[in-house]
C-alpha cells in the first residue's frame, strides 16, 4: 500500500453557490448543495474537505459572502437598525470602503445569542467521508466592522466577541477548525491585542485549530495592503496548528518571511491564486511547493490550498484549480 501523502490539501473555505440554490432556496436546498460541495471536493481528490460556507451565504451582502452579518447579527447585544448618522460616520472608518454600511451596532456586553454554529459544522461533518474542517470569522475582523457604542475600544469588544465565538467553539466536531482573519494583514500594528482575542477562540478547539490569514477579496481586488514580514510576531503568538496562507499572489520573494515562524506550527502554502480565472497546472503547483520548502526549509508545507475562498469563482473553474492542487502535489512527492 502507498504512503500517505506528506504535504494534504485543503481548500480555504468557501465554494461557488450553486444558481439552483439561489433560485429557490430551502433548509433541503441547502442540504443538497452542502452534499454537493463536499462530494466534488472528494471526488477531486481533497485530503482536507469544508462544506462550503453555505450556511452562511447572504445575497444581500456579496461583499463579505454573509463572513461578518452571518456571525455579528445574532449576538446577544447587537442592533441591527442603523441610523443615518451612524451610517455616514462607519464610512468615514479606515479600512472598512469595502462595505457600504455597518453589520450592526454594539449596543450592550456582546454574548453569543441565538448564533449556532454548531448545527452548520454538524451538517458537513454529516455529509463528508473524509476528514472535515469548518470555519468561521475571527474576532479581530468582527470587532473592526461593527460599530461599537458599548465598550469603548476595540480591543475590549475583540475579546468580548472572542469570548462568545469560544462559546460556540467548544461544541464543533470537526476534524480542523479554522479561525478566518482578512483585517489583521492590513494593521499588524494591532498584533497584541488580535492575537489575544485570537486565542482565546483557539484555545476552545477540540482538535486542530488552524487560522488563515489574506489580504482580502473583492471581485478579484486586494482589500488590505501589507506583507507578510511585519505579521511574524502575531503568527508565533497564535496557539495553533497550522496558518493557512495568501501567497499565491503575493510577491515570490515575500516567502522568506516564513523561516521565522515557529517550528511547531505547521505551513500552508497558499499556490492558488483565487483572483486568476486561469486553472494552474501540476507543474506550476509543484514549482511553486519547491520554491516554499528550497526557502523556508524541506518538510515545512504541510498544506497547500487556494489562497482564499471559492466563491466569487465560476464553479468549472473552482473545480479545476482543485484537482490542480491535488495533481501538483502528486506531481511534487513523486506519487
Amino acid at each position: 500500500m502507498a504512503a500517505a501523502p506528506r504535504i494534504k490539501t485543503t481548500v480555504v473555505g468557501s465554494y461557488p453557490v450553486p444558481d439552483w440554490l439561489l433560485a429557490l432556496p430551502s433548509e433541503q436546498g441547502l442540504v443538497d448543495a452542502t452534499r454537493v460541495v463536499i462530494h466534488t471536493q472528494e471526488q477531486a481528490g481533497i485530503d482536507l474537505v469544508c462544506d462550503g460556507e453555505f450556511s452562511r451565504f447572504d445575497v444581500n451582502h456579496p461583499e463579505t459572502n454573509g463572513m461578518i452579518e452571518y456571525f455579528v447579527r445574532p449576538m446577544a447585544g447587537m442592533r441591527t437598525a442603523i441610523t443615518f448618522d451612524e451610517l455616514v460616520a462607519y464610512r468615514a472608518q479606515r479600512g472598512m470602503g469595502f462595505r457600504t454600511r455597518p453589520p450592526a451596532v454594539v449596543d450592550s456586553a456582546v454574548g453569543a445569542g441565538t448564533l449556532d454554529l454548531p448545527r452548520a459544522c454538524a451538517r458537513g461533518r454529516g455529509l463528508a467521508s473524509k476528514p472535515f474542517k469548518f470555519t468561521l470569522t475571527g474576532p479581530h475582523m468582527l470587532a473592526k466592522s461593527v460599530i461599537d457604542k458599548h465598550y469603548g475600544n476595540v480591543p475590549d469588544l475583540a475579546m468580548a466577541i472572542a469570548g462568545a465565538l469560544a462559546e460556540q467553539v467548544r461544541h464543533l466536531d470537526a476534524d480542523v477548525v479554522q479561525i478566518d482573519e482578512a483585517n489583521i494583514p492590513g494593521s499588524p500594528d494591532e498584533w497584541q491585542w488580535a492575537a489575544a482575542a485570537m486565542n482565546r477562540v483557539l484555545d476552545a478547539v477540540k482538535t486542530k485549530p488552524a487560522v488563515h490569514l489574506c489580504f482580502g477579496n473583492y471581485g478579484g481586488q486586494t482589500i488590505q495592503k501589507g506583507e507578510w514580514t511585519k505579521l511574524m510576531d502575531y503568527l508565533n503568538a497564535l496557539h495553533v496548528d497550522h496558518i493557512v496562507m495568501e501567497t499565491a499572489h503575493r510577491p515570490p520573494e515575500e516567502l522568506s518571511a516564513f523561516r521565522d515562524l515557529r517550528s511547531e506550527i505547521g505551513f500552508g502554502l497558499g499556490v492558488v491564486d483565487v483572483k486568476s480565472t486561469v486553472i494552474e497546472s501540476a507543474d506550476e503547483i509543484a514549482r511553486s511547493i519547491d520554491r516554499a520548502e528550497s526557502l523556508i526549509g524541506t518538510g515545512r508545507v504541510r498544506y497547500i490550498h487556494p489562497d482564499c475562498g471559492f466563491w466569487m469563482l465560476k464553479r468549472g473553474v473552482a473545480d479545476g484549480k482543485m484537482r490542480a492542487l491535488i495533481a501538483g502535489r502528486n506531481l511534487y512527492e513523486g506519487i
